[in-house]
């Protein structure tokens, strides 16, 4: 088996709370820094990014798991994360379809702009895309499961936007494939918490909104190679595959 460095949490400038500084180059310019040879394309509730980053990892022998972190309507945040561009475009359908028309204030939470690869400006996103969506975590978790896609409660540990903070427990119905912490969080803080979820792989991400965070916390993938099927493979940890933290 290979290992492999990962960071599955990064935020862009498209993300409100994003730094201007976090375009798509220098996220892979930081990621290469670092060491990691795959990072997670999360932005809020959109996933406008995704495709763009892919591109521009490939010649640098970055694998990049594109997807969004969704915030569902009990404002629990959520990585979802899809192997191609098909699923990809369907899900930011579903996206948009779901988020309320609240307009984003950029004095008060910041610009939300698409940027192309020379990092011009063609595109900003009207509504705020920290909303939480009309959908509950029930209802996204079985949409990104029906797109063939990767689910996993976010930093479970926070006092806020975490499953434990907005519910107190994870649904028994919820199927989850896997469960993120924050970097500095103790395992055994959260085991109280997991339930019948014990047996889920726990990972720890950079949650990077600054491009100096990207890889200041990371997991551990020991897999065949960097595909979406060994990385599901991982966090189930069969057939010798697994995520460590």
């Amino acid at each position: 088996m290979n290992k492999y460095r990962a960071d599955l949490h990064i935020h862009t400038v498209l993300s409100p709370c994003g730094d201007l500084e976090m375009s798509p180059a220098n996220i892979i310019k930081k990621a290469l820094e670092k060491g990691l040879d795959i990072i997670g394309i999360t932005d809020h509730n959109t996933t406008r990014h995704c495709k763009l980053i892919s591109k521009l990892a490939q010649p640098a022998g970055i694998f990049v798991l594109m997807g969004a972190e969704v915030t569902t309507r009990e404002e629990v945040h959520c990585l979802t994360f899809f192997e191609n561009d098909d699923q990809l475009a369907e899900f930011q359908v579903y996206l948009e379809e779901h988020l309320p028309p609240i307009a984003n204030n950029t004095e008060k939470f910041g610009y939300q702009v698409v940027v192309d690869e020379d990092e011009q400006i063609i595109d900003e996103i009207e509504y705020l895309l920290i909303s939480a969506l009309d959908q509950s975590i029930e209802q996204v978790e079985q949409k990104v499961h029906s797109l063939g896609g990767i689910f996993i409660p976010a930093h479970i540990d926070r006092p806020s936007y975490s499953i434990i903070s907005q519910l107190g427990f994870f649904p028994t119905n919820l199927i989850i494939d896997g469960i993120e912490i924050s970097a500095n969080c103790k395992i055994q803080s959260v085991v109280p918490y997991l339930g019948k979820q014990s047996e889920r792989t726990i990972i720890r991400n950079s949650d990077a909104h600054y491009v100096e965070n990207i890889g200041k916390a990371f997991t551990t993938f020991e897999m065949e190679h960097r595909t979406f099927q060994e990385v599901i493979l991982a966090l189930y940890g069969t057939l010798g595959r697994k995520a460590t933290i």
